[in-house]
């Protein structure tokens, strides 16, 4: 006999990094030891990482297992039917206490000729940023391969890379063979394919944990580098109680609602599972049996065979995820 599915949370799987620091604990309540925490998977079907289930009569399934036994009543059927038992997300809490490598990911053509893999597109949502803190994302329009090559080989790739500030709810789309890196002193959620493939180009001639020298990856690089200067900011309207569409892509749309209120939301019609995010405040997630609280700095999903919700909170905001 199936247990019935109601809105899962996920033990966060912690990630230790050269980069990492305090705030995934400090601000975001994350359980860590690590003293350098640069990654809180929140959802996460990759290989050695499976999301493991926190609440209800399902704790301890993990992701995968899940898919085998639910099918499309978790993910959707067209999903299902698209992706079978691989889950094709992957959902993150970062913090970067120091600038993470200068990195590239491949898209799905070469991820899966080189390592049987998803490519990778990704979006950033900031939810805090020191003063002056940004982002390095895209080269300086008009650098060519010639040029990329040489300041690779005088080690000041970021010479020519295009930093951008950033604060407190702004969003980026980095799409494949997008060069970017996370600055030091920002918080950001992630969404993204299911994938954990990323070409290392430049790492500010930094040790790793162990003290040795990260590897490099600029000879696979080169292919995947996309030298064209693309828009990355996504602009949207920030009025409250209502969803503003972020991203919209063949892999995710995520939007976002700013709540003062409680609203009830009807996904029957969404053939998919629905993520959600709290990137501020903290809400009641009520359906017809369960009630779940999410606090920020938390993320649930709720199965597509579940088709009415209620959002009950004062103030929230939440990104929404769907395919």
């Amino acid at each position: 006999m199936k247990n019935k599915l109601y809105p899962l949370k996920f033990q966060p799987i912690l990630k230790e990094k050269v980069w990492g620091g305090e705030k995934l604990k400090t601000i975001l309540q994350k359980n860590t030891n690590f003293d350098k925490t640069g990654e809180s998977w929140e959802i996460s079907a990759i290989e050695n990482s499976v999301s493991k289930v926190k609440n209800g009569s399902l704790k301890n399934y993990n992701l995968t297992e899940l898919l085998k036994i639910y099918k499309e009543r978790l993910v959707g059927k067209k999903i299902y039917k698209t992706y079978g038992e691989k889950f094709p997300l992957l959902f993150k809490f970062l913090d970067a206490d120091q600038n993470l490598s200068l990195q590239l990911h491949p898209n799905d053509e070469i991820a899966k000729k080189r390592h049987n893999s998803f490519g990778k597109s990704e979006m950033w949502y900031i939810l805090q940023a020191e003063e002056n803190a940004g982002i390095y994302v895209g080269f300086i329009p008009g650098t060519t391969q010639q040029d990329y090559l040489k300041h690779l080989q005088n080690d000041n790739l970021e010479k020519i890379m295009n930093f951008e500030k950033v604060k407190p709810g702004d969003v980026f789309y980095i799409k494949p063979g997008l060069v970017h890196s996370i600055g030091k002193g920002v918080l950001l959620a992630e969404i993204q394919q299911s994938s954990d493939i990323t070409y290392r180009l430049y790492d500010w001639k930094r040790k790793d944990l162990n003290g040795k020298p990260r590897k490099l990856h600029t000879e696979l690089a080169l292919e995947a580098i996309d030298f064209q200067f693309d828009e990355f900011k996504i602009t949207y309207d920030s009025s409250k109680n209502e969803f503003k569409k972020l991203v919209k892509n063949q892999f995710f749309t995520t939007q976002k609602i700013n709540l003062t209120k409680n609203l009830k939301l009807d996904y029957s019609q969404t053939d998919s599972f629905v993520v959600f995010m709290c990137v501020k405040g903290q809400v009641e997630i009520k359906t017809a049996e369960n009630t779940l609280h999410l606090n920020y700095g938390e993320t649930v999903m709720i199965p597509a065979e579940i088709n009415q919700i209620e959002l009950q909170t004062t103030t929230a905001e939440l990104l929404e995820i769907t395919l």
